[in-house]
């Protein structure tokens, strides 16, 4: 216990190579792409006919556009984003998801409606000011490039 301790407040804890903090944002990406892709976005993606004529539509575009783009942010995006394929374009949808889900359908709600939604948007908004990290697609297609 002491040693753990010990290494949780040293500096070897941040390594000069970002290990730890590309570890952080690996497991980051993919428990909130895996949450999202799999427990909002999946549901929706297989009832999308069923759903889309009665689909809330907070923002004036039509019920099926609004599903349409709910469905390729919740379910396409956390895809995208869980891979590290083009992270920080694939966290812009669904920042504009969750702060929709927030601030307009749950905007006269209690706190605790809304917090999963600004949870989801905490950790998107990490993400797209942080990157994916050392351990994704975009790193390593990065180095194909050069």
């Amino acid at each position: 216990m002491k040693r753990i301790l010990s290494w949780v407040i040293s500096k070897r804890a941040i390594d000069e190579n970002g290990l730890a903090a590309s570890f952080g944002l690996l497991l980051l990406r993919l428990s909130v792409g895996l949450i999202m892709a799999f427990s909002h976005g999946l549901s929706k993606l297989l009832s999308f006919s069923a759903r889309s004529a009665s689909f809330p539509d907070p923002i004036g575009l039509g019920n099926l556009f609004s599903m349409s783009l709910v469905v390729f942010a919740e379910f396409f995006c956390s895809i995208a984003l869980i891979v590290g394929f083009f992270a920080r374009g694939a966290v812009i949808p669904l920042i504009i998801t969750m702060f929709v889900a927030a601030f307009v359908i749950h905007g006269d709600d209690p706190f605790n409606k809304k917090e999963l939604a600004l949870l989801f948007l905490t950790a998107y908004s990490v993400i797209l000011i942080t990157g994916p990290g050392k351990y994704s697609l975009d790193r390593f297609m990065g180095r194909k490039i050069r």
